[in-house]
């Protein structure tokens, strides 16, 4: 574990003690003052693809569009490790998964996997600031949820229809779809808040994870559209060995099991492309019910006039192939799993429309919110507040180059494992077993560091080859960015702890 400048206690006495002692006044008679209510909205496993704000001209999705055009739309947000449990941890923390804890997902953690005590969250410092806090809907981080007044969080991944829940440590079931009850209980508890306190609610989806399932009102709104195929679709993984080894990440075989009712006569291609229609329409349709439920926070924000004193942030906790590379999946440091979507409004305070084009990370989730509620942000944050760019002017020091770590099977391998992963051409190999790497992106740039595979590197000039085809390392001409970029790397990885062990 790395050592922090500052634990938990030490940052909840910053809070008590800023402003001298306006803040803890504030506080202590639980007066609003001008500090917003939060909502924060998640989802699971989205591309930034599947919203219309983003450019889809199919799937859509009018009341996120209606956040970012009554407020801000990024377009080149990152998370820092494509994964559910380490990106929520990040956006937790506002720290990378080196510093926060938690570097894989619970299923494949170890005993001592978990968040890392002496970070306080930022619900954390919002309760101590004074904010009733809650979460509400899919929590995957081992142990219950703390810095929360009340938590209803699934229980494991959860279901989509029947999910049960533990609320405030008690299961209770619920019969219906998840999104909408996830929804039902995100309204009941606006009902419950009195504005003579700020709130914080973390909204957090189960879909559209797998295994893909939308409401049954949804099952047959595609039904007349033939989506149309990613380009890399049909990728031969030519100059990069180590895609061309995830094989079940290739539609085709990782998602047989879910898709299976195809007429055995079927050539391997055309079952291939069923599937994908399939499974890219059940992913848009659960997506769909989110925007859906999310009208209807609005509306009831709306009708309390609640609007003007709320800032909604809408994001995803990784992104998602969805038949790029021929893939379903995430975990690669390649532009559909990196990228994630994020929507911010709080009206008077952010201007409507503006569209970023700066570079953030999910670590700067945790930053923004502390500084639009008052609350002194941690030194030990990894992530920048986004504040001074929502409200008009741009940082002269803001990051130019972003760093990526995936740590995933680099522990807990037992012998067979070691051995498949020594024999990539193993059959046994899986997307599952993805191998540890570490990258830098920069705005033309990409360079990719796979440290579990001896000296393999990635390469890619993203103005010239966007889709990430052309493996560029070793070749002639660009030595010179290879330095700067390695340079950068090893920065980068210094600054934020990561090391080949953590």
């Amino acid at each position: 574990m790395v050592n922090v400048k500052i634990t938990r206690r030490d940052a909840i006495k910053r809070i008590t003690l800023a402003g001298a002692g306006t803040l803890l006044s504030q506080c202590s008679r639980h007066k609003k003052s001008s500090r917003p209510n939060i909502i924060f909205i998640m989802t699971d496993d989205q591309s930034v693809n599947e919203l219309s704000c983003y450019g889809n001209e199919i799937l859509d999705t009018p009341n996120i569009d209606r956040l970012a055009y009554e407020g801000a739309q990024f377009n080149n947000c990152f998370c820092t490790n494509s994964l559910s449990a380490p990106s929520l941890a990040s956006v937790l923390t506002g720290c990378y998964s080196s510093l926060n804890g938690i570097t894989v997902n619970g299923e494949n953690a170890g005993e001592t996997e978990q968040l890392n005590p002496e970070l306080p969250t930022f619900p954390e410092l919002l309760k101590e600031a004074g904010y009733y806090t809650a979460i509400i809907g899919k929590y995957n981080i081992p142990l219950d949820p703390s810095g929360f007044n009340e938590w209803s969080i699934l229980s494991g991944n959860g279901s989509y229809f029947n999910p049960e829940f533990i609320e405030n440590g008690r299961h209770k079931k619920y019969d219906g779809y998840v999104t909408d009850i996830i929804t039902y209980r995100a309204i009941d508890f606006l009902r419950r808040m009195h504005q003579t306190r700020p709130f914080c609610l973390l909204y957090l989806h189960k879909a559209p994870h797998y295994p893909f399932k939308p409401a049954l009102r949804h099952t047959t709104m595609l039904n007349d559209f033939e989506l149309p195929y990613p380009q890399t679709f049909n990728d031969d993984y030519n100059t990069r060995r180590i895609a061309g080894l995830a094989a079940d990440m290739k539609i085709e075989v990782g998602l047989a099991g879910k898709y299976n009712d195809f007429p055995d006569y079927l050539m391997p291609q055309e079952k291939k492309k069923r599937i994908f229609q399939r499974f890219v329409k059940d992913h848009y349709l659960a997506v769909y019910c989110v925007d859906e439920n999310l009208g209807r926070i609005l509306k009831y924000l709306d009708d309390q006039g609640l609007k003007n004193d709320t800032l909604i942030i809408f994001t995803s906790d990784n992104g998602f192939f969805l038949g790029e590379h021929g893939w379903s999946g995430k975990r690669f440091m390649y532009e559909p799993s990196l990228r994630i979507p994020f929507v911010l409004r709080y009206p008077g305070f952010v201007t409507p429309g503006i569209i970023n084009d700066q570079m953030i990370l999910n670590v700067d989730f945790a930053p923004t919110i502390l500084d639009f509620a008052e609350v002194p942000v941690p030194e030990h944050m990894h992530g920048k507040s986004l504040r001074t760019q929502l409200e008009g002017r741009r940082p002269m020091d803001w990051r130019h180059s972003m760093y990526y770590a995936y740590y995933e099977n680099s522990r807990h391998l037992n012998d067979i494992e070691q051995n498949n992963l020594n024999n990539r051409s193993s059959t046994n190999f899986t997307s599952r077993r993805v191998g540890p790497h570490r990258g830098v992106r920069t705005n033309q740039y990409k360079l990719i560091e796979y440290y579990s595979e001896g000296n393999y590197w990635e390469l890619f000039d993203l103005e010239e080859d966007p889709d990430e085809l052309e493996n560029m390392y070793g070749n002639s001409g660009f030595e010179e960015i290879t330095l700067y970029l390695k340079s950068e790397l090893r920065r980068l990885q210094k600054l934020y702890g990561h090391t080949d062990e953590t």
